[in-house]
């Protein structure tokens, strides 16, 4: 597909989960289990995998995420980079705040990121802040209008699931793509909508559901405690009590042998599933392993998921319209 006018493979590799630890206050916000090594090691499985797209953002391991993803990347210029500002970090504690989209803050984050990120410019920069009123947002994005023009970023988004908050600055000609959820047990129609009818870049987080679609974890899973998902911080409670919330795992195995169609994994049915629902759309799956990696690229040599595939996951799953939407209304 075409991004910022470059024919790129439909799928990212998300960087979340290599940033490590991070915090509000003492509550984890990162993935547990990361290692700098394996995790570099990944970067460039996704490279030879046929990944051209890299998700981080300044809160990833509060700086660190970043840091890790310049030393993968280096000498693979051609590879392009989305991060995200709006949320305040100290690399030194690892510690977030959620305060700071303040205009003045703009321009001094990006010049942070792409410090940590050894780029002259970034191809794509995202707000941070899903729930920011449009009227800060709208200062939010002047400062990033004014990075364009001043060349230290390409194009910029908002990673949102509010469809009103993304129609509000659609229009304006460098904002290109909208990051939102969106998985197979959590459709986001007024979203995609948003996207199709303006010609946005989707960015897919959470096409996984935080690996509940990697079929590795079942009822008798328990996740540690120092991971995001064993915490009570979660959006979309995939896991409850540190265990697969069973709302999601009895639907996603209903479907099981539906996205497992012509030989393709879970991982990449739950990757072709978003591919059939729009040209426009690139998961990004967030992976620290290789072997993670190298599951999530396979999904490049299948196509979408045929059309009486998709019909019969919709009649498996008889959507509730109020309680599977990822998309929000004001």
């Amino acid at each position: 597909m075409m991004f910022l006018d470059q024919k790129i493979a439909p799928l990212g590799m998300g960087c979340w989960p290599i940033g490590g630890p991070m915090f509000s206050g003492d509550q984890p916000l990162g993935y547990t289990n990361s290692d700098d090594t394996e995790s570099l090691r990944a970067i460039h499985a996704a490279l030879d995998g046929g990944i051209q797209l890299f998700d981080t953002a300044a809160a990833y391991g509060a700086g660190h995420a970043e840091r890790l993803l310049a030393r993968g990347l280096k000498g693979h210029r051609e590879a392009m980079v989305v991060t995200k500002v709006g949320i305040t970090i100290d690399e030194a504690t690892k510690q977030l705040t959620f305060e700071d989209a303040t205009p003045e803050a703009i321009q001094p984050a990006i010049d942070q990121c792409l410090s940590r990120l050894d780029r002259d410019r970034i191809d794509l920069m995202l707000l941070h802040q899903n729930g920011l009123s449009v009227a800060q947002a709208e200062a939010v994005f002047d400062e990033m209008e004014k990075a364009c023009d001043a060349g230290k970023i390409r194009a910029y988004g908002w990673s949102t699931d509010f469809a009103d908050s993304a129609t509000a600055f659609a229009q304006r000609p460098n904002f290109t793509a909208v990051q939102h959820a969106m998985n197979v047990l959590l459709d986001a129609p007024r979203m995609q909508d948003v996207a199709r009818n303006h010609d946005l870049t989707a960015l897919i987080r959470s096409p996984l559901a935080m690996g509940l679609l990697s079929g590795k974890y079942g009822a008798a899973s328990k996740i540690p405690s120092d991971d995001i998902r064993g915490t009570d911080n979660l959006v979309v409670k995939y896991f409850d009590g540190a265990r697969p919330n069973p709302e999601f795992l009895e639907p996603f195995e209903a479907i099981r042998d539906l996205l497992t169609t012509d030989g393709r994994s879970l991982i990449q049915g739950a990757i072709c599933w978003l591919w059939a629902k729009g040209e426009m759309n690139i998961p990004i799956p967030g992976a620290r392993t290789v072997e993670q990696i190298q599951g999530i690229t396979g999904a490049l040599q299948h196509p979408p998921l045929p059309s009486h595939v998709m019909e019969e996951i919709e009649t498996v799953l008889r959507r509730d319209p109020d309680s599977t939407h990822a998309d929000k209304e004001r």
